[in-house]
This record gives structure tokens, C-alpha cells and sequence, in this order.
């Protein structure tokens, strides 16, 4: 009932961000949350002109600017809509200022963290039941390190796994970030969806990744761990890994029901020959367990002949079991770290693993970061330079295999990997490179 002259004399005071707010509630609000002379008087006074020929006082200003023709002629939501492209557009130059300097061993922009504060991206999950209902997690926990983060989400009121359907894994970032404070949930957002997991049948239908007194982990591809409580089978935390490889874009270039495609890559004209292989290639190797890391190394100058291309797959050899100079010892002991509320643990012979495999001209060729576990292997030591137990661990996904043997030693109480190999599909190489392996 209180005039429409009345509200826009309130609307007139608020900033931006309430104002998109207030334009929710209704039609009435909304339309009169868009008008121009609000938007632009918010618009003149964030980017105001870097060079000005005539000098004018800040009233003369003011009514030049509502006064003017572009204040007219535009359509309702005209200055509102140049605002928000104008703020996206500032972050955007911000984000990839940080993201231009590249670190030469991981071929990953080296200030990944500085670069997701500044886009203020988060994570949520959405978890969907079978009568369609949504239940977002927003609550989480981020762990950096040099290729990827991890996000630990964990709640006392997860819903009764019986009835889930579909879990969801979003990027969230704020319509206008505030780069002075952190993003409110309550303001306006877009989500960019990075992947859909289905939920039916969890146990039977995910890989078991292994236990410890309180939960069990099952491994969804790609990237997501499920933690569920022994006693109840109930959810207990959820644990998403991501690759820095195009994380950012995955995450805020995408749509609320669509993933983000990337860009198909553009070879250099015979900068590879069939009959010559792979050559020049480049692994970096992070074994990580929460807050511990395991491993972290740079493998130069892998290749692979053209003998070595077998069954679909092209063999890209990084430890030996003939070469001991090169085999590693993991340092610490193996496990993978967990927490909620209430609990926290660490479930042995698991861990994360990420991989970026740069091809010879050191772009991101292959690259993921997934929970892994390790198992014994039934097969009995043949390592003369050895006395243990052989444990194996390995990944495979729809580009490539990576196939890990490790020897437990028990005077010393640590691992070496003895044997690493990543395989490399052949249909990823000739999209790569646009060749016929």
C-alpha cells in the first residue's frame, strides 16, 4: 500500500547488492528496484571517467548524468545490466592479472589461491532426493596445495541416504564480489555446475576405498569421496578433490544445469609424428592425504616409441622396476585424513592423488586429482633389491590409466614405489593432436 514514490525514495539509499536483493521479492519491488536513475547514480559513483576535459563540481556532475539523453532512452534495467557486465568484467582482469604467471614445473598458474579469493569462488553440493527436493551444503573446509584443492564438507543434518538421488558439485561466486569483505550466502550468486554423481544403489554401484572404525569411503568419479557412518550408513562428510586445471573455469564459466565445455586444444602443425611417439613430456606427481603430503615430484623427459603403443594405449614409463637410481620412498605413513563435528579420523592406505601431465610444449595435456587406494598384491616379491610386501595402486578414467606398484619395508617402516606407469588412451592423443595413432 505505501506509494511507489515513497519506496523509490527508500530504494534510492540502498547499495547494489540489497538492491538486487529487494528486486526478489516481488514485481512491483522488481520493477521498480530497475530504474535507471538509481542504477546509474550507483554506476557514476563506482566507475567514474578516468579523464575528464571539462572540470565540473560533483552537482554539476550529478545532473549531467541524470539529466542526459542516456538516462532516457535507455530501457528499465539498462544501467542496472551495464553495472553487474561492468563489476564481472573488473573481477575477470583481476582473476587473470593473478593467473598469467605460470609455475615451470607444474605448468599450473602459480597463484591459484590468490586468484580464487579475488573471483570470492566457493563450493556447494546439492544433494537431490527421489521426490525432487534440494538440500544444499554450503558449510566447507578447503585444503590447498600445489595442483589442487580439496573441499570437506561435513553437517549433522544430512539427509537419510535411503531416499538421495543425485548429488550435485557446484562453483558459487557472488553476482558483485566485495573485495574488503567475504561474500554474503544471502546475495546474490551464480552457480556453474562441475558435476553430477548419482546416489541409487552407493554402495554397490561406487569403488570402496577402504575404512576405519568409524566410516567407509566410496570413491565417485571423477574426483568425489563419500564417507559413510559404519553403524548407521548414513553420510558422515563428503570429500570433493579438484584439478587447478582449468578449475576456474569449470567453476565460474559454466550454468546452473549445464557443465563448462573446454576449448578443444590447437596443435602446432608436425609437432608430432605417429611413426616417432611421444617425446618431451613432463609429470608432476602430488601424493597427498589431507594435511600431510606423501610425495611431490617432477618427472622430465618421458616419451613413448611407437613400440610402446599397445591395446588402445600409448605406455609412458616414469619409474622403472630395473632403474633403482629412480625409485621413491613415501614419506610419512600413508592415510587419509577425515573430520566432522564430532569425530575425526584417518583411514590407512588412502590418499589423494593429482597428476599433470604437460605435453612437450608444456601445456596441461592430462590432468586430475582423485582418492586412491592402495591394496596388497597377490602376487609374491620378485624385487632382488627388496625385501616386503608388494602393494599396488592405480586410477583409470576415459583419457588414460595410471598403474603404481609399491614396496612396504619393514626394517625402515615406509613405501618405495618401485614401478609407475601412466597409459595414455589413444583416442585422447589423436584429439590432441588431430593424428591417427
Amino acid at each position: 500500500s505505501m506509494p511507489s514514490e515513497m519506496l523509490m525514495k527508500i530504494f534510492s539509499y540502498l547499495d547494489a547488492v540489497s538492491l538486487l536483493c529487494v528486486g526478489c521479492v516481488n514485481k512491483h519491488f522488481y520493477h521498480l528496484a530497475n530504474d535507471n536513475g538509481i542504477w546509474l547514480r550507483i554506476y557514476s559513483s563506482c566507475f567514474r571517467p578516468k579523464r575528464t576535459i571539462w572540470k565540473m563540481t560533483s552537482e554539476q556532475t550529478e545532473t549531467v548524468s541524470l539529466d542526459c539523453a542516456a538516462l532516457h532512452d535507455r530501457k528499465p534495467g539498462y544501467w542496472k545490466k551495464e553495472y553487474i557486465f561492468k563489476q564481472i568484467a573488473a573481477v575477470k582482469t583481476r582473476v587473470m592479472r593473478l593467473v598469467k604467471p605460470v609455475d615451470p614445473y607444474t605448468g599450473l598458474p602459480c597463484k591459484n589461491k590468490e586468484a580464487i579469493k579475488a573471483s570470492g569462488l566457493s563450493w556447494i553440493i546439492v544433494l537431490k532426493d527421489k521426490n525432487g527436493k534440494e538440500h544444499i551444503m554450503e558449510k566447507a573446509n578447503l585444503s590447498f596445495k600445489d595442483t589442487s584443492v580439496t573441499i570437506l564438507w561435513y553437517s549433522t543434518n544430512w539427509p537419510c541416504l535411503d531416499i538421495l538421488s543425485a548429488l550435485k558439485l557446484f562453483g558459487v561466486t557472488p553476482l558483485l564480489p566485495d573485495q574488503s569483505r567475504d561474500p554474503s550466502k544471502n546475495g546474490p550468486r551464480r552457480r556453474s555446475l562441475i558435476a553430477e554423481y548419482h546416489l541409487a544403489n552407493l554402495t554397490e554401484s561406487s569403488v570402496a576405498l577402504g575404512a576405519d572404525k568409524l566410516v567407509q569411503l566410496f570413491g565417485l568419479n571423477p574426483g568425489l569421496l563419500v564417507g559413510l557412518w559404519k553403524e548407521k550408513n548414513e553420510i558422515a562428510f563428503v570429500m570433493a578433490s579438484l584439478h587447478y586445471h582449468q578449475l576456474l573455469e569449470r567453476s565460474t564459466l559454466g550454468s546452473a544445469t549445464v557443465q563448462y565445455a573446454l576449448p578443444p586444444n590447437k596443435p602446432v602443425l608436425d609437432d608430432v609424428d605417429p611413426e616417432y611417439g611421444l617425446h618431451d613430456y613432463s609429470l608432476h606427481l602430488d601424493i597427498h592425504g589431507g594435511s600431510c603430503t606423501y610425495l611431490c615430484g617432477t618427472f622430465k623427459s618421458l616419451f613413448c616409441r611407437k613400440g610402446d603403443i599397445a591395446n588402445g594405449y600409448l605406455r609412458l614409463t616414469v619409474v622403472s622396476l630395473k632403474d633403482n637410481t629412480k625409485h621413491l620412498p613415501l614419506i610419512g605413513t600413508l592415510g587419509l585424513s577425515w573430520e566432522t563435528e564430532a569425530f575425526k579420523g584417518n583411514v590407512k592406505d588412502c590418499c589423494v592423488m593429482d597428476v599433470t601431465l604437460l605435453d612437450e610444449a608444456g601445456k596441461p595435456f592430462w590432468c586430475f586429482s582423485a582418492p586412491v587406494y592402495m591394496e596388497l598384491s597377490s602376487k609374491a616379491s620378485s624385487f632382488y633389491d627388496y625385501m616386503g610386501h608388494i602393494y599396488t595402486t592405480d586410477y583409470a578414467d576415459s583419457e588414460g590409466k595410471v598403474c603404481v606398484e609399491l614396496v612396504w619395508l619393514e626394517e625402515t617402516k615406509e613405501y618405495f614405489i618401485v614401478n609407475l606407469v601412466l597409459y595414455i588412451s589413444t583416442r585422447k592423443v589423436n584429439k590432441w593432436y588431430g593424428t591417427n595413432y
